[in-house]
């Protein structure tokens, strides 16, 4: 799904432009992303198959939860609502803590360049599995 991200320079400060996120990812332009890792009281972390027909990494075991910061949004807020979105789960602020941020550039073709600030949480998964909604 293509959605309006807003463009960030190499240190991760918003420059006052937004655009779609494929012209962002076609140019290789900074924006945020978040990712959530979900684990439990046994020490096991909740991962999720990508999709077969996504343009990266089809098909591989990836983070919990991730997504782009959607413009005018906050990591926290987009945090919550990704959340909710793939797995049914529905977080409070307090229930994140976040462990830091990663820069990342990756170039998958001439038309798909990632350069992404990932802004990465914990989460604690307080309720069983089953109950949990697979986007």
């Amino acid at each position: 799904m293509d959605e309006l991200v807003d463009i960030l320079d190499k240190q991760g400060n918003f420059t006052g432009s937004s655009m779609l996120k494929s012209e962002a990812h076609k140019k290789g332009l900074f924006h945020a992303t978040v990712h959530v890792w979900v684990y439990n009281r046994h020490g096991e972390i909740l991962i999720q198959k990508r999709a077969n027909d996504k343009q990266t990494y089809p098909n591989k075991w990836d983070v919990s939860v991730a997504g782009h910061i959607s413009a005018g949004e906050d990591p926290l807020t987009t945090a919550i609502r990704e959340t909710s979105e793939e797995i049914g789960l529905r977080l409070q602020e307090s229930d994140l803590y976040k462990i830091g941020q990663y820069r990342s550039t990756v170039i998958h073709n001439k038309d798909l360049i990632d350069c992404e600030f990932n802004h990465i949480y914990l989460t604690e998964l307080k309720v069983p599995v089953s109950e949990l909604t697979i986007q």
